[in-house]
């Protein structure tokens, strides 16, 4: 959704004051996407409004239209998310796209739009394996699931199971402010499916990660790259060439 949301207010035209993000396009495309019930979409926008990561934009000349833009915090947090997985893309080949972003804002505004489309049509990234979607799906989950991936140091993409450091659910659960029964829920549905596990009994010793879990993990985040790294080839190719034809029509 919240793909979605940037996608439709980065939309928005000087020219087209209705244009952009309005109540009406983003409960459609949440809708159509079936992400979300009418009423939790109806419910989100109202939360950013609240927690001011949206706000009005002022002068509409239809005042039945609410057209909403993203306020700065928002902004660069978004454009944060999409650096940094530049700078990722970048260590895989040597390339310079953060640095190419970080000078041209342009390119940022025109590849989010872009890559958010591919995702939402990407039933990889949009149905994430079953094997992690029941971190994905969970608040702060997708957070929990990327710090496990982060403790990696070896990685064989051959062995069928890979051991990080031992540590303790308590830890994760201080660092995200979650419930302990919320994160044993999350960790005993992947342990009883042979996903995840320890090499002790009672969570202790080297925890270890399946070989079907990890493939399951790269396949998802694979999509998601591949999406971003067309969409920032593609801004380029925009910004050298204005005349190209518009994301919406490519």
């Amino acid at each position: 959704m919240t793909h979605a949301l940037f996608s439709l207010s980065l939309q928005r035209q000087p020219d087209d004051p209705l244009s952009g993000l309005t109540a009406t396009r983003f409960i459609e495309t949440v809708m159509k996407l079936g992400a979300a019930s009418r009423n939790t979409a109806t419910a989100y926008l109202a939360e950013l409004v609240a927690y001011k990561f949206l706000r009005d934009v002022p002068d509409i000349p239809d005042r039945r239209v609410r057209v909403l833009e993203t306020t700065e915090a928002s902004f660069t947090a978004m454009q944060s998310w999409f650096q940094g997985h530049m700078a990722c893309l970048d260590k895989l080949d040597g390339g310079n796209r953060e640095a190419s972003c970080q000078a041209d804002e342009r390119i940022f505004r025109i590849a989010q739009p872009r890559a958010a489309a591919m995702l939402m049509n990407d039933d990889v990234w949009l149905e994430p394996a079953e094997t992690i979607g029941h971190f994905l799906w969970s608040d702060f989950g997708g957070m929990v699931l990327h710090d496990l991936i982060t403790r990696i140091e070896h990685y064989d993409p051959n062995a069928e199971r890979v051991e990080i450091a031992p540590f303790a659910l308590s830890t994760i659960s201080e660092k995200y402010t979650l419930s302990a029964t919320n994160l044993k829920r999350m960790f005993q549905k992947a342990e009883s499916e042979g996903l995840i596990g320890w090499e002790l009994p009672r969570r202790r010793g080297n925890m270890w990660l399946s070989r079907q879990f990890l493939h399951d993990y790269f396949n998802w985040q694979a999509a998601k790259f591949a999406a971003l790294d067309e969409a920032y080839h593609y801004a380029i190719a925009r910004i050298e060439n204005p005349g190209l034809r518009s994301w919406q029509s490519a």
